[in-house]
């Protein structure tokens, strides 16, 4: 079979409940039937097929796919080809010409999001080839910038006023309510004014102006058992009225209201407008904490979070293996750069709290996940787990690649596993904060049964992380309690997608700051069909 190239068409995707799309793509593929794959369940399930195209082997179809992309989300696609002989829709029925696996992550990511892979499946013949390529769709790029105030709001503290904060929910079909947005925190203040903030339609409304977006007021509490102090409801439609009296709300008697102060609407550039152009290719660091809170230095011994059991990962294996397969499809050559921090090296036992997994200095990339995890586990073999557990020198460590290309060609995500101690939290912050302005993200997965106290004051989603009082330029930190995610007993994981879906959902945004933040547009998309003869290349 000769190459094909194709365009198809299917309903959307089933949103998972609390989900907000990155946005929605349309896909062009060379097919006849698209499957996706469940998230749980993990069976294929068609979504549609294409028109017939008689009598040839170069097809070229109409319909196209619509479907919602998550950049947090490992969406597996399978594409079947068949050669169609009679007008029955029973595929047994048709000669089998071929098939694809893919995710939608890998089309997305590949360059211009234009992915060509052999088809496979009827052993030794060669199948032909299949294009996939995808577009965004213009409905998804409106950002909202709004500014809030509120005045005589309920004083809750005994010693002085109120540290008020606003929260900021979309509602779901199902009529619940997922978090889009906190604002900062105003200190001591009945009458705050927050700063103005952006936020993408979707992620408001979800596309709807009419749906339900729901705002709570509380009162900060450095404990974080922040006071209630009221709510309202209101919807897109409401807020594009601007500031007027028909925007002010009352949230606790008639004399507590909040009044929108500014409302603007405009087309923005997309996280995919920057990895389809070209203009950014995300770089990653995976980055453990060898040293064990339960039991440093036998990772042999079951008590140990390093416990290599020969049936199961253990917790820091699982995290990797959950986050680390969705960021790999944006990276062209899957060669991962892995360090280690908290053991003492051969041969002479100094401590290192920034250390090569694989032992070599020179070349610390790894091939793909599974190379990754071969580095781990032979370094619990070579290396002896000792405090204290220091972050500053990793985060250090990727800060200065991202300091080396500012132009918003790279941006850096550092994966820090880590048992939740921290012993150098001045110099982390410290270093947080510089890092802040460069193009770089940090993931924070807490493992074991440690207080997070520290981790939760690294993720500035309350207060924005500072050090010798300046100011975290932006939010670049997200942490998440990797036991939130496992069953009673602590053995299984409920849900891999689930905790890879919640470490990774600020990236998108966190790219889109850093290049509005330095004035960075994306790079033009190149031809979204080159010569099928023509080699492609790959990005940085």
């Amino acid at each position: 079979m000769e190459k094909v190239e194709a365009t198809a068409t299917v309903r959307d995707f089933d949103p998972i409940s609390g989900s907000i799309p990155a946005t929605k793509v349309e896909i062009t593929v060379s097919l006849v039937v698209l499957y996706t794959q469940g998230v749980e369940t993990k069976q294929w399930r068609e979504f549609g097929r294409t028109e017939v195209i008689d009598n040839t082997l170069n097809p070229d179809f109409v319909r196209k796919y619509i479907l919602d992309y998550f950049f947090e989300e490992k969406q597996n696609l399978r594409f079947d080809v068949y050669d169609i002989d009679s007008k029955s829709p029973d595929l047994a029925k048709h000669d089998f010409l071929g098939q694809v696996h893919c995710t939608l992550g890998e089309i997305v990511g590949s360059p211009a999001s234009r992915l060509e892979k052999p088809l496979c499946g009827i052993p030794g013949k060669k199948c032909g080839t299949i294009i996939l390529s995808a577009e965004e769709l213009g409905n998804c790029r409106d950002c909202a910038t709004m500014q809030f105030c509120a005045n005589k709001l309920d004083k809750k503290d005994f010693f002085g006023k109120s540290d008020p904060f606003m929260v900021f929910y979309r509602s779901n079909e199902d009529g619940t309510f997922t978090i889009c947005h906190k604002t900062e925190v105003v200190k001591n203040t009945l009458n705050p004014v927050w700063q103005p903030f952006s936020i993408p339609v979707r992620a408001l409304c979800n596309g709807d102006y009419d749906r339900t977006i729901k705002a709570e007021v509380y009162d900060w509490d450095r404990d974080g058992s922040h006071d209630f102090i009221g709510e309202f409801t209101t919807s897109f439609k409401e807020l594009c009225r601007g500031h007027s009296q028909l925007n002010i709300y009352e949230v606790s008697g008639d004399k507590n209201t909040v009044s929108l102060l500014s409302f603007n609407v405009e087309s923005d550039h997309t996280f995919l407008d920057y990895i389809k152009g070209g203009s950014a290719s995300l770089c990653w660091f995976a980055s453990l904490n060898l040293t064990s809170l339960v039991l440093k230095g036998n990772p042999s011994q079951s008590t140990s979070l390093h416990y290599m059991n020969p049936y199961q990962m253990n917790a820091y294996a699982m995290a990797l293996k959950a986050v680390g397969e969705i960021i790999q499809d944006y990276d062209s050559d899957k060669m991962f750069p892995a360090l280690g921090f908290g053991a003492k090296l051969p041969p002479d036992g100094r401590v290192s709290h920034e250390f090569p997994l694989n032992g070599n200095i020179e070349n610390p990339y790894c091939n793909g996940m599974e190379g990754i995890l071969e580095a781990y586990h032979q370094s619990l073999k070579t290396v002896q787990l000792y405090g204290p557990t220091n972050f500053a020198p990793v985060v250090n460590h990727v800060a200065r690649y991202a300091a080396a290309v500012q132009d918003g060609s790279q941006y850096f995500v550092l994966l820090i596993i880590t048992d939740g101690v921290i012993s150098d939290m001045a110099q982390t912050k410290e270093a947080i904060v510089n890092a802040a302005k460069l193009p770089m993200s940090i993931i924070i997965v807490g493992v074991g049964q440690a207080e997070f106290d520290a981790m939760v004051e690294l993720d500035g989603d309350d207060i924005r992380i500072s050090s010798r009082g300046k100011l975290a330029e932006r939010d670049i930190v997200q942490f998440v309690p990797f036991r939130d995610y496992m069953d009673r007993t602590g053995n299984h994981v409920l849900s891999m997608a689930r905790l890879a879906k919640d470490v990774l959902a600020e990236i998108p945004d966190q790219l889109i700051s850093y290049m509005k933040s330095r004035g960075i547009k994306p790079n033009p998309v190149p031809p979204a069909h080159l010569p099928c003869d023509q080699p492609q290349t790959n990005p940085v």
